[in-house]
């Protein structure tokens, strides 16, 4: 391992406050930039990496060798050392700093997204995915990522704010499928214009909803599944833009459903019901 010899034991070196910045997610500049921890994550984007089109790079290793024992990820090391690519060895009390696992395996990536832009995005290469507005809770979008991913989908849209899905905890739930899809920002008008644009069938999912989900004969591609806040759900400016209003049955005492498992059931009637 060329120049990664000398080990970082200090918690106020500068690449290790780094990485802690970027955790933190407090520094708008290293936005494009991603801490993977977790060793199935990481070998998905350093899998995506080798995908041109999706824009994923793997910058730099950090690894802790008192603590590293899978062989997949010494193999990384040594692979990624020998093309040039830093892999800085830590000692595992500077690792525990910049690790969110109580028993943390050793390794964690540095990996650069592609920034995506909705201009960027089209029929061709965005033939159906899901908008939420303002989402919340990043373990439910990591995991609407991960069933999006399951089903073919093609990507995220986040409308008008809310958690920023490179959050750790988003990043963990996706079980790396965030890295093999564009997460787009956009405001809700700019939604609005792009999917008039391009002939998107918009799918809103609403408890205002006129058609049981089940009912509904075919779902129209390019289409997206339009989805509100936990706490909100869809506006009437929301549902304005939407050909198709479709709703979850509620047969017991609870009025809703989690995001990411409302997401999952339409999604997967989605898939299954193809125009």
């Amino acid at each position: 391992m060329n120049n990664n010899l000398t080990l970082i034991s200090s918690r106020n070196n500068p690449r290790i406050k780094q990485i802690r910045a970027i955790r933190q997610r407090k520094k708008s500049h290293l936005d494009n930039l991603i801490v993977v921890e977790g060793i199935f994550s990481i070998g998905e984007a350093v899998s995506a990496s080798k995908t041109d089109e999706l824009g994923v790079t793997v910058e730099a290793f950090y690894f802790a060798p008192d603590l590293l024992t899978s062989q997949f990820a010494l193999d990384l090391i040594r692979e990624y050392s020998e093309l040039g690519i830093p892999c800085y060895a830590t000692s595992a009390d500077v690792f525990d700093s910049i690790s969110e696992k109580d028993n943390p395996q050793g390794i964690v990536a540095l990996v650069r997204r592609r920034d995506w832009q909705i201009e960027d995005l089209n029929p061709a290469n965005f033939a159906w995915g899901i908008a939420l507005v303002t989402p919340q809770d990043p373990g439910n979008l990591g995991t609407i990522i991960r069933t999006l991913n399951a089903v073919g989908a093609s990507g995220l849209l986040l409308l008008d704010g809310g958690v920023d899905p490179y959050h750790p905890n988003a990043v963990r739930a996706s079980m790396g499928a965030i890295f093999w899809h564009p997460v787009v920002r956009a405001t809700f008008s700019e939604f609005a214009r792009w999917a008039v644009q391009h002939g998107y069938w918009v799918y809103g999912s609403s408890a205002q909803g006129e058609v049981d989900y089940r009912q509904v004969d075919a779902y129209r591609r390019p289409a997206i599944l339009l989805m509100g806040s936990e706490r909100e759900g869809l506006s009437s400016e929301h549902r304005g833009i939407c050909q198709e209003l479709v709703r979850l049955p509620m047969v017991g005492r609870v009025t809703s459903l989690n995001l990411a498992v409302a997401a999952g059931v339409l999604l997967y009637e989605m898939v299954d019901k193809v125009d």
